[in-house]
């Protein structure tokens, strides 16, 4: 499974996903620690709240994202794109991808992220 991870620093999982443009990506099989594979640093345009979902998008090579916190709007647009979008508590970028494909990544603290146009904070 290939899954991103919102990481503004490259250390640890960032929140507001919709705004993030550092991303970690990783390799992760079931039961096998998570194997990084490579790093996305997209322009501000690339950001999913900038970004208006023509054409392709680097992000399009992941089954998953995750995030420490990710609006409705970011949701929607990943979900539109095939990705699935997940916030979580946990802050290790390398343990939340290895417990997403295990199925036991901790969910993050509940609260609104949506901006005024609906989007992904």
């Amino acid at each position: 499974m290939r899954i991103a991870v919102a990481s503004q620093n490259f250390r640890t999982v960032t929140p507001h996903a919709g705004k993030t443009r550092r991303f970690l990506i990783f390799e992760v099989a079931t039961g096998a620690p998570a194997r990084e594979a490579g790093r996305l640093d997209l322009p501000k345009e690339l950001s999913i709240h900038e970004f208006r979902g023509e054409g392709p998008h680097p992000l399009d090579e992941v089954e998953a994202v995750i995030a420490g916190s990710a609006g409705a709007g970011f949701v929607r647009r990943m979900a539109a794109r095939g990705i699935r979008a997940v916030a979580t508590a946990e802050t290790d970028p390398a343990e939340a991808a290895a417990a997403l494909a295990a199925g036991r990544l901790r969910p993050a603290a509940p609260h609104d992220h949506d901006d005024e146009d609906g989007c992904c904070h």
